[in-house]
């Protein structure tokens, strides 16, 4: 799936235009530019950046609660899929508070530049996760970044009661959610990733400690 597919398919499913879809080719462009740097993404799927990276991060936009404030991705690297919500966000949501959390400094450089650049409304916080002050979240995401038991806990030092927590996962899904369910009480939703048959979306809406 090249950029053009991917861009009708974000216009028809989410109702952006053309400014959006062209701001996420500007961040396609800096993405590219950044990873020869330093490891943001996989080379082998550079050349199929639209559909697995943009395309699979945009799916999160769709699971999200309308009555969200505050966006937090965890662990956002690159900026997946916290830059692409960001860019979404800027038209459809521009109420809508986007933090990117990151501990590498060099991605957290690279994060600043793309909301500069970009304009988007996002707060960078280059700090662990698990030392970063609580942000109470009512969106919590994280895209390749721990089993799904470790992101209950982050997701429980900077949620609420409330917090909807969206965490891509692929094949070994059931095993990482059975080792989640010794230590959580987890009502979870698993939707088929839009991108990938083997993967899916994990939509969780309560979790507490067992």
């Amino acid at each position: 799936m090249n950029r053009s597919e991917t861009c009708l398919i974000l216009r028809e499913r989410l109702g952006v235009s053309r400014e959006t879809t062209d701001r996420l080719e500007a961040y396609v462009a800096l993405l590219t530019k950044w990873t020869r740097k330093i490891n943001l993404i996989s080379a082998n799927t550079v050349e199929h950046v639209w559909a697995r990276h943009i395309l699979d991060s945009a799916q999160l936009w769709t699971a999200a609660p309308r009555s969200a404030r505050k966006w937090l991705d965890m662990g956002s690297g690159g900026g997946l899929p916290g830059v692409v919500i960001g860019i979404i966000a800027a038209e459809l949501r521009p109420d809508l508070e986007v933090v990117l959390l990151e501990s590498d400094i060099r991605k957290g450089v690279f994060l600043q530049t793309c909301a500069r650049e970009l304009d988007l409304n996002a707060q960078i916080l280059i700090d662990r996760i698990e030392s970063a002050a609580p942000q109470s979240a009512d969106v919590v995401s994280a895209r390749a970044l721990a089993p799904l038991v470790r992101l209950l806990d982050f997701a429980d030092r900077h949620g609420h009661d409330g917090t909807v927590c969206l965490f891509p996962k692929g094949r070994t899904y059931r095993e990482e959610l059975t080792e989640a369910k010794r230590f959580w009480h987890v009502a979870c939703k698993a939707v088929p990733s839009q991108t990938d048959p083997a993967s899916v979306l994990l939509e969780i809406g309560d979790y507490k400690r067992v």
